[in-house]
């Protein structure tokens, strides 16, 4: 009996250091998302657009079950699990939108947002169909709104995000570059073009990551985890453009959410 007790008191202690010396950031992940939830806001790249297999329900905003925000919650089995992103969301909608979903209890936040309201669109048409010098111009006009109106416009988001869930670990995600240079396509922007627009990828990012930080916000840049597998490389996480399927189109895929933007997630959380 004697031996029994010892037995299980040295067990119990063994287990306390255990405990204590686990690592601290899995700790508070493992108990942050036990008690509380975690809400997806954002764009397409939240929700998954260029990932496949859409889930029935808005499928307007083309939610993907492969998405990040999906695959996280998969495996840390939060308490709830909001899933608010929206393919085409700018800002604005995200405010008046998908912030119904915050609340006292959610433990963490994740969003990308901002490359709507760049008007990154209307400058990849640009520099797809108009040469070399309207492509520049496109670019150098959306710089412009980054610093201006979008800096702004995501200074009202995040505030409205931390008063709405003033305990959440708010984690913004950035964009990855979508052109590897020197790849393989054959047709396509040539080599200048597509320095431009990961040079505006990476400007766009720059003015995310200040705004974040001045909310004391999480920025996950995703450009390394995504380096190698941009389009015209030989592994490409990120669709083409597709006549077909426009929408989808500089999108990243399923292995693009699981192998590019979750680990940035789990760093980050």
């Amino acid at each position: 009996m004697r031996q029994s007790r010892i037995t299980a008191v040295a067990c119990s202690l063994l287990l306390s250091a255990a405990c204590a010396l686990a690592d601290p950031a899995t700790a508070q992940v493992a108990d942050r998302t036990a008690a509380v939830g975690y809400v997806a806001l954002g764009d397409s790249y939240s929700s998954g657009v260029g990932a496949g297999d859409y889930l029935a329900s808005g499928k307007e905003c083309k939610r993907s079950s492969r998405a990040y925000p999906v695959l996280w919650a998969e495996a840390h089995a939060p308490a709830s699990f909001s899933f608010a992103a929206c393919n085409g969301a700018g800002v604005h909608d995200v405010l008046t939108e998908q912030l119904g979903h915050l609340s006292a209890r959610t433990g963490l936040v994740t969003l990308t947002v901002g490359g709507h309201d760049s008007g990154f669109a209307a400058v990849l048409a640009t520099c797809a169909l108009g040469g070399a010098e309207r492509c520049l111009s496109a670019v150098s006009r959306s710089r412009v709104t980054m610093d201006g109106s979008l800096a702004g416009d995501l200074d009202r988001l995040y505030t409205a995000i931390r008063n709405r869930a003033p305990a959440a670990h708010v984690v913004v995600l950035g964009y990855p570059h979508l052109y590897h240079l020197r790849g393989g396509c054959a047709l396509g922007l040539p080599d200048g073009e597509r320095a431009t627009l990961n040079d505006a990828v990476d400007h766009l990012n720059t003015v995310i990551a200040r705004r974040a930080a001045a909310h004391g916000f999480t920025f996950a840049d995703v450009t390394a985890a995504f380096a190698g597998h941009e389009i015209c490389s030989a592994h490409p996480w990120l669709r083409s453009v597709d006549p077909f399927a426009f929408t989808e189109s500089y999108h990243p895929t399923a292995p693009g959410q699981s192998l590019g933007y979750l680990p940035a997630l789990a760093r980050a959380s």
